[in-house]
């Protein structure tokens, strides 16, 4: 970690703090999330489920994993930074967003979330706050902490997603969910880009489905089975509503948006299109450039900001705060401001223990984010193509390595020494079988091999 200067704190949650940070190589800004607990093992963090997603995903609209770090059994997420999340940037505005605007957040949103489920994974946890922003140019999915691969076996545990944006079989205490809860978030989070208010604000699980119902209408039995199956399980009875259109709700939406988040909105999860199939929808075929501006101007004035002294003690709002929070902790953020930022010198950080196996650690320290020691182990990203389009798309390659960076030359000859000594052993067993069996002419032929291996 000597490698970043952390500048200050960006927001902090149950299982982990952001940080600020800057490369001392290259001067790029850059987003530091540590873990609270302690890993005593690299295999521990590299079986970490955001690990494992973001190794394997890397698209322009989701967040980019530069580096996982193990330090003094602390565990370091270096990620790329970025200036803010959604919901700071709807809660910041004084006017309604142009659906332009909206049009090309949206298709930045279903473009990466097209992405994590091409590759075999679901978010589970899709809101503003896990949106996070160059202005509205430049949108990238972010906190995989609550990620499953989609072939992982149910059943999954019911309280996923803030909540709400949950789905209503997550609602009800389904344990078969899969990708299609990710589609009804995004439903929720575009209506929420209209009016820049929730869509469903409900205060409980059952007041979230009664404001669901109050707007969808009540579920028919023959619309959705399994999920009056669910509601029977739990001795719920849906609430009777008489649908409200979304239309009425929502009077700055364009026809053809009011029919992408209708589609979007089904109770039956069956009955929702993929991320794809949503992309194709009428609404996105108007001719508009869509996607992310290359190197938007927004991004090149951070990544060549100057070094500034007074950098620590600005305040700033929290943009890439750790969503794997208790859920009270996460509806107050919508109901309070955040308390200004204390510099990073102000931010104690915890002193090393003794592992269980009594081999002491060194004591956090070294710009606030602790010494090195011989044991780090960190992984980094290697460069890979990265893919904008549904069309095609190549999946990146990644590394593990020391610290040290060993080179893939240097890898490559230690292989090769292992395959001859394992071939040298292989021809002195053989020699030593036909000598003892008086095989001479074998013998003498094994003993030329042997030799003009070594």
């Amino acid at each position: 970690m000597n490698r970043y200067t952390t500048l200050k704190q960006l927001g902090d949650g149950t299982y982990g703090s952001v940080l600020m940070g800057r490369s001392n190589e290259s001067g790029e800004l850059v987003a530091i999330k540590r873990m609270k607990r302690k890993f005593y093992s690299w295999e521990e963090c590299m079986n970490l489920r955001e690990v494992k997603s973001l190794k394997k995903l890397n698209h322009a609209n989701v967040v980019k994993l530069k580096e996982v770090i193990r330090e003094n059994d602390h565990l370091y997420f270096v990620f790329e930074y970025m200036k803010e999340n959604l919901y700071q940037l709807m809660k910041d505005r004084k006017k309604l967003f142009p659906e332009s605007v909206i049009r090309n957040i949206s298709f930045q949103i279903l473009q990466g979330l097209w992405f994590i489920h091409k590759h075999g994974f679901f978010h589970r946890d899709m809101k503003p706050e896990n949106l996070l922003c160059m202005g509205p140019e430049l949108v990238k999915i972010a906190d995989f902490g609550l990620a499953r691969e989609i072939r992982s076996k149910p059943p999954y545990t019911d309280y996923v997603s803030t909540r709400w944006y949950r789905a209503p079989e997550v609602l009800l205490r389904s344990t078969t969910y899969s990708a299609p809860i990710d589609l009804w978030a995004v439903g929720c989070i575009m209506a929420e880009l209209y009016t820049l208010r929730p869509l469903f604000p409900g205060n409980s699980e059952v007041d979230e489905i009664f404001k669901i119902c109050q707007v969808l209408g009540t579920v028919k039995k023959t619309d959705w089975p399994e999920g009056f199956q669910l509601a029977s399980a739990m001795n719920f009875r849906f609430p009777q509503c008489v649908p409200t259109h979304l239309k009425t709700l929502i009077p700055n939406a364009s026809n053809e948006a009011i029919a992408l988040m209708k589609d979007l909105l089904q109770w039956d999860p069956k009955k929702r299109p993929t991320a794809v199939q949503a992309l194709r929808y009428p609404y996105f075929q108007v001719g508009q450039v869509l996607g992310p501006r290359p190197q938007s101007q927004e991004v090149k004035k951070v990544q060549a900001r100057p070094h500034p002294q007074k950098q620590a003690s600005e305040p700033k709002p929290n943009p890439q705060q750790s969503s794997s929070e208790s859920q009270a902790s996460q509806d107050s953020t919508r109901s309070q401001q955040h308390h200004p930022h204390q510099p990073l010198q102000q931010i104690p950080l915890p002193q090393a223990e003794s592992n269980p196996g009594g081999l002491s650690k060194n004591t956090a320290g070294g710009g606030g984010m602790g010494t090195l020691k011989s044991s780090r182990r960190r992984w980094g990203q290697m460069v890979a193509k990265t893919t904008d389009s549904c069309e095609e798309s190549d999946l990146s390659e990644t590394a593990a390595s020391n610290s040290k960076k060993p080179s893939l030359g240097k890898l490559e000859e230690e292989r090769n020494l292992k395959d001859k000594l394992k071939d040298t052993l292989k021809l002195a067993v053989m020699y030593f079988i036909c000598h003892v069996f008086s095989k001479i002419p074998y013998c003498m032929y094994v003993q030329y091999l042997l030799l003009s291996h070594l």
